[in-house]
């Protein structure tokens, strides 16, 4: 039987007040229930209130005597979503401007964008929050970045509610609501809304995507991933889909994997809609298209010219497509910041040619296989009433690469540039397993066109404008509109509820939920609406003490007083008042161009309050303009408090954020050994890998330590012996040369990339002994894990090995003491002189 009925009608198994009963147990509200089929059948189904999630069980609603033959057997209906609720794709790239899509106006092909725009809309006014997981977090939660605990990203936490890396329990995901309301989910990509403190296998999983509500996940849980060898995750568990591949990438591995998740979705509940997140690790550094796309644009000669005329180039194509307003103005070169592209020299050019060509093949890649995704959809009859929302980038493009691009960014969180005539070795194996690499900032600034400056960069548009395209054939019809009204990432959500006819909930898990801040657009999908005016009035921007505030077409912001490249050194102590501040009429000035501020000083000061208002609601304060000094701030951690650390087996897949910290600390690494008959060699302890961190192994039966300092330089103690069979203690003791590393309150770096001695010693003996005049300051390769008894992904030194080089000798023991220099009370107080000192002066 297969009759839809309302709760009025329903009259199976028992009487209608049990029935409605029932229902209304199940609901919460008889009123709001529509069921398909019998109830009390295997079939049946029934949607639900939401305002309680997950639903409550409902009332059985059979019958029970003592035997089963004269008992009515019941069963719950399925939870669906209401009627005609859309199948959901939801597309998010990495680290892309408003320039870099050919669909508004750039050169790189991204031609499943330009499908889209022209079968949907067109969106020019969407906004990010200048850093990639807090835009991610507003994203899937509809609240804004402080709001949902992710003022920066989690490597930055600090124990402040707007920073702390933890989204609360009373701001649930997209995920969770979809997936109690019927809908299958599932996320793809890059994650970055996990704190770095709980990636680790021990858990807790409440923060990773299957914790909120997302019920198959594939992909990297930090903020990027080496695509040839990623530290992937199905769910929770770790896989090498990769090994014994060496052409796989994971732009091709994440699609088909969407691809067959989808089509066993499809084969088994072809009638259940889904929700699908998928994020792309593209174009994030390290840029790692296949071969096949570079030369496809390297073919095209897109930037033979340079980043001066690409940036004019673009700018002229958004006005021909209508996708800026014809009296858009350009500001000028920033020449202070960035040299133009006639002042450099021919070997500049030719570096920074070559890494251009590859970020671009990078996006046109990733287009390529979202592209697939989308066709599977179409494949299978789903695409009609599928809503597809295709942003690109989370913030504006990044210039972490520095004016001078680099072949590893782990260099750009060490505070180290690498000079061009040093790239050149990398020159033909740009964008391979070989590199960890980033473009010059100078491509940056064209890709961001019509605005200014960057990702990080919260006060200026070139940071946190994006654009979209949106497809949903079955409800959308104006195809090739174009849509200007100003939205956010947190307007999302609630455009997502609204379509899908699901309430945002009052509860969850028992936990009253927070309002959603976020305002849908979804009036903008009917062709009547083109032109009406924003739903959003008024929106904050705050990113490491730089911010803004949006208010029905006028924009305040603070100028921008730091480079993104600019991560070191003493951070404004009063991001709020110690700001030059500027005003923008943006319904005059789409470029954010002309400064307006001393026109009129009363709107400037109208505008300020309401920032304050904002960010005092919405968990903005205690404000905090540091960026590097973050990422070595104490947080929690499975190693917190610990100095001593005892393994006893192998072990692999610790991440960075839940390992022993051995950076700006003197430390000591001992590991009791039985060698066989015949000599052993491999891998006792790693951490890091091919672009930074360290190595404890045998090789060639010899005990050698070795640390790689961001693949510029590798320092090694090695014995002179090969170790006899039977048990022997190997060990490495560094003493550190640092008097302590300065807090994030402090702001001090005095204390980190000190130099150090190292001593190896075989069985109590020194073998080795020599000084590093310099350590890593900051991090390790924060996408490779530490390792125990074995390598995964890459190796610290191609040189001596490769991965997995398991330990052949027997791990009996291995002991990890660490003894962190600490300020002593008259560093502090010399610190807080010198803040004091330098606010004054400002």
């Amino acid at each position: 039987m297969s009759s839809k009925t309302t709760i009025a009608t329903v009259r199976r198994f028992s009487s209608t007040l049990t029935t409605l009963a029932v229902i209304a147990g199940t609901c919460g509200s008889a009123a709001a229930i529509e069921v398909t089929g019998t109830l009390g059948s295997p079939s049946a189904t029934s949607t639900i209130e939401g305002t309680r999630l997950p639903a409550p069980d409902p009332t059985f609603g059979g019958e029970i005597k003592e035997d089963a033959l004269s008992s009515e057997p019941w069963w719950p209906p399925r939870i669906v979503p209401p009627p005609q609720a859309p199948n959901v794709l939801l597309i998010i790239t990495d680290d892309a401007g408003f320039g870099v899509p050919s669909t508004f106006g750039g050169v790189i092909p991204t031609p499943t964008m330009d499908r889209l725009a022209q079968e949907g809309l067109r969106y020019t006014n969407i906004h990010s929050t200048a850093l990639c997981s807090p835009t991610r977090a507003a994203l899937i939660t509809g609240r804004n970045h402080h709001s949902a605990g992710f003022g920066v990203i989690s490597e930055q936490s600090t124990g402040f509610p707007g920073y702390n890396s933890i989204i609360p329990e009373d701001k649930a995901t997209i995920g969770k609501i979809l997936r109690d309301n019927g809908y299958a989910t599932s996320w793809f990509g890059k994650n970055h809304n996990t704190p770095a403190f709980a990636a680790s296998q021990a858990g807790p999983f409440d923060q990773w995507p299957a914790g909120m509500g997302f019920e198959y996940f594939y992909g990297f849980v930090g903020g990027d991933a080496n695509q040839w060898q990623p530290n992937l995750f199905r769910n929770t568990t770790q896989i090498y889909p990769f090994t014994g591949q060496p052409e796989w990438n994971l732009v091709t591995g994440m699609a088909d994997d969407a691809i067959a998740y989808l089509g066993r979705l499809n084969q088994t509940v072809p009638d259940k809609p889904f929700f699908v997140k998928y994020a792309p690790g593209a174009t994030h550094a390290p840029h790692h298209p296949t071969k096949e796309w570079v030369e496809k644009i390297r073919a095209m000669h897109l930037f033979d010219d340079g980043w001066n005329k690409l940036q004019a180039r673009i700018f002229e194509n958004q006005k021909r497509l209508g996708v800026i307003p014809a009296d858009t103005e350009l500001a000028p070169w920033p020449e202070k910041v960035l040299k133009n592209w006639e002042d450099l020299s021919a070997e500049e050019q030719k570096l920074y040619i070559r890494q251009v060509e590859v970020f671009a093949a990078y996006a046109a890649y990733s287009d390529h296989e979202i592209g697939r995704v989308i066709q599977a959809i179409e494949d299978m009859g789903k695409l009609e009433n599928t809503l597809i929302i295709y942003i690109n980038g989370d913030n504006g493009t990044s210039a972490e690469g520095g004016p001078f691009g680099t072949p590893n960014e782990v260099a750009f969180f060490n505070g180290v540039s690498v000079p061009v005539e040093a790239q050149m070795k990398w020159y033909d194996t740009w964008g391979t397993e070989q590199t960890y690499n980033h473009m010059s900032a100078g491509w940056s600034w064209a890709f961001d066109a019509p605005f200014t400056w960057f990702k990080q960069n919260a006060s200026k548009l070139g940071g946190i404008r994006q654009n979209m395209a949106i497809s949903w054939p079955a409800r959308i019809t104006d195809k090739g509109g174009l849509r200007t009204q100003f939205m956010h990432v947190i307007d999302v959500v609630p455009t997502l509820l609204e379509v899908s006819g699901i309430p945002a909930p009052e509860y969850v898990d028992g936990i009253k939920q927070a309002p959603i801040e976020g305002t849908s657009f979804a009036y903008t999908f009917d062709k009547e609406n083109a032109d009406e005016p924003s739903r959003h009035k008024t929106q904050y921007f705050e990113m490491m003490g730089q911010w803004a505030l949006y208010h029905e077409g006028w924009l305040l912001s603070t100028e921008v007083n730091r480079a993104p490249w600019e991560a070191y050194g003493p951070a404004n102590t009063d991001p709020l008042n110690n700001q030059v501040l500027e005003l923008y009429d943006l319904t005059k000035d789409y470029s954010q161009s002309r400064n307006i501020a001393d026109q009129h000083p009363d709107k400037v000061k109208e505008l300020k309050a309401m920032f304050i208002a904002e960010a005092k609601k919405y968990q903005v304060f205690p404000m905090d303009a540091s960026v590097a000094a973050r990422l070595g701030a104490p947080r929690p951690n499975i190693t917190a408090g610990r100095s001593e650390f005892v393994y006893t087996q192998p072990m692999t897949g610790l991440p960075q954020g839940d390992s022993p910290v051995l950076l700006n600390s003197s430390y000591t690494i001992t590991a009791e050994i039985t060698v066989p008959e015949g000599g052993a060699e491999g891998m006792i302890l790693t951490s890091g890998g091919r672009f930074a961190g360290y190595g404890f192994y045998l090789l060639k039966g010899k005990p050698v330590f070795l640390w790689n300092l961001i693949d510029l330089e590798r320092i090694k103690w090695e014995g002179p012996d090969v170790l006899t069979p039977g048990r022997h203690t190997v060990e490495f003791a560094f003493d550190y040369d640092g008097i302590g590393a300065g807090t994030l309150r402090y702001n001090s770096f005095s204390g980190l990339g000190r130099s150090g001695t190292g001593t190896l010693k075989v069985d109590g003996k020194t073998v080795d002994t020599r000084k590093m005049e310099k350590t890593l300051p900051m991090i390790l390769q924060w996408d490779e894990a530490f390792d125990i008894g074995s390598d995964t992904l890459t190796g610290v030194n191609d040189a001596d090995y490769q991965p997995p080089f398991p330990l052949t000798a027997k791990l009996e023991k291995l002991t990890i003491k660490v003894d962190r220099p600490q300020l002593s009370e008259a560093d502090i107080e010399k610190l807080k002189s010198a803040m004091r000192n330098n606010s004054s002066s400002e």
